[in-house]
């Protein structure tokens, strides 16, 4: 512009030059995600989507109750109902009465399940340690000490209100 006006930086742009933590931590899990169910794909286990591994990814070997993985994961007990009954249809779990309590169910998973535990505990385990060469090992300890740290703290006040002051 030639008045002298300088154009305001575009919100998507701004976004992308200066991400907050929200957009990095989203970032983050769509790409580990895609890495790890395209691996497991190539491994295996080619009927998984990135949905099932909020039930996958808190499962005990011994079983666990759907109450338990809806805190866990941060999903509503319905929605771990759902994927429950698919990862039962796709062989990777079935229900169980639980021993504690004979009125409540327990997740536990099947061999098919099993194997896809230890295989995606082993490919995340390489993303970090590829994450982890490539900062240098201290350097990426104090980074998940603090991301830790921040997911706490977050997790803690998730509806504290924010000043407009």
């Amino acid at each position: 512009m030639s008045d002298g006006q300088v154009t305001p930086m575009r919100r998507s742009e701004r976004k992308q030059i200066d991400p907050d933590l929200g957009i990095m931590a989203g970032q983050t899990l769509f790409a580990m995600q895609k890495e790890l169910f395209a691996t497991l794909s190539r491994q295996g286990h080619p009927h998984l989507k990135p949905r099932h591994g909020a039930v996958l990814a808190y499962l005990d070997e011994e079983g666990s109750r759907a109450t338990d993985l809806s805190q866990q994961s941060g999903q509503h007990k319905q929605v771990i109902g759902t994927l429950v009954d698919e990862l039962v249809e796709l062989g990777y779990v079935r229900r169980e009465p639980d021993p504690q309590d004979r009125r409540a169910k327990l997740v536990v998973p099947t061999p098919l399940g099993l194997d896809e535990m230890a295989q995606s505990d082993a490919i995340v385990a390489a993303i970090e340690r590829r994450h982890a060469e490539t900062l240098g090992e201290e350097v990426y300890a104090v980074f998940k000490q603090a991301f830790r740290q921040i997911a706490n703290l977050q997790r803690t006040h998730p509806t504290q209100k924010l000043s407009t002051d």
